[in-house]
């Protein structure tokens, strides 16, 4: 980062009215204990969020899983009533059969570790350009928590959306069969790039979008600041990223993604970021932001979670 430049404070301030509009993760309509805020990391109330029309809300009773070709996604939490509320009214009532009991009940922290943990197998599945199914998925989730099948489902796709920049979309409905691709149309995954395996699509996204946040062109200084909010910082080796600036400022450049130019007459030199040609074939700035104000809160919980699962897996197998 150049010296002597003013230190600027990046546009991902947060919007408190977005940030409670935005859609967040959903439980499903499962019975869970009761969801955990965002409050207890910084990165959540400083990040943009920007209010988005949420997508038509599909009928009560559709299930997670998608039953057409398309995105798996589910439905924005607002369109489903508290999971805590449902199970208190049916164990009121004669109607309530079916019903997970109160004794069942899982964590949201439970959830989201069985999700985590199904996110390794849905990347293998990705590199080998394999399918996956349902069943397939349920092989890998613990049968204390294949009921919550659709919650555990949904965090997995978000996970992989956020991070690694891929989506789910079925393409069986008959057998929920599911393909993994990138996300907004992008056809860059950084498979081969020095960290090898991990997709770098999610990232890509991320500086698509500090990009367009600033203005369409964003200060050196202003970018770097932003992805630390992310735990992206430029001299910091990444666990899925690897070396952040070579990744960003190499790789993406020369993938036409990002252009990253001296600032005209800046004395002592100063740098930008700006769109590259290729992300304006690929994608939108609409698309980019929507996804931005869709799932901005959740990118630092699902790095933060990711980062703890490989450092278990490791601590792990040095023991062994």
């Amino acid at each position: 980062m150049p010296h002597g430049q003013k230190s600027q404070q990046p546009k991902l301030e947060g919007n408190a009215q977005a940030q409670r509009e935005a859609p967040g993760l959903v439980d499903a309509q499962v019975p869970v204990a009761e969801e955990e805020g965002d409050t207890g990391n910084p990165c959540f109330s400083s990040t943009l969020l920007i209010p988005v029309t949420p997508r038509d809300v599909p009928p009560a009773g559709t299930p997670c899983c998608p039953q057409s070709p398309q995105r798996a996604t589910c439905p924005p939490a607002s369109s489903v009533s508290s999971p805590g509320s449902q199970f208190n009214q049916g164990s009121r009532s004669r109607g309530g059969e079916g019903l997970v009991p109160r004794s069942r009940l899982v964590s949201p922290e439970s959830l989201m570790r069985e999700a985590i943990s199904l996110v390794p197998s849905l990347l293998l599945k990705y590199q080998m350009k394999e399918p996956i199914t349902k069943a397939e998925m349920l092989d890998y989730v613990r049968r204390s928590h294949q009921d919550y099948f659709p919650a555990v489902f949904s965090r997995a796709c978000d996970c992989l959306h956020l991070v690694f920049g891929i989506e789910m979309r079925e393409v069986d409905p008959s057998s929920h069969s599911y393909i993994l691709v990138t996300s907004l149309g992008l056809t860059y995954d950084g498979l081969l790039s020095d960290k090898q395996g991990m997709p770098k699509t999610g990232l890509l996204i991320i500086t698509l979008s500090i990009i367009v946040v600033e203005g369409n062109c964003a200060s050196e200084q202003v970018f770097w600041e932003g992805l630390s909010m992310m735990g992206v910082y430029a001299g910091r080796e990444h666990y899925f990223y690897g070396n952040p600036r070579k990744l960003i400022t190499e790789d993406f450049v020369q993938e036409q993604y990002l252009e990253y130019r001296q600032v005209p007459n800046s004395d002592p030199a100063c740098y930008e970021f700006l769109w590259g040609p290729r992300a304006y074939a690929e994608t939108s700035r609409i698309d980019v932001l929507k996804h931005w104000a869709k799932f901005s809160r959740r990118v630092p919980r699902f790095l933060q979670s990711l980062n703890d699962r490989a450092s278990r897996n490791e601590e792990e197998g040095a023991q062994a």
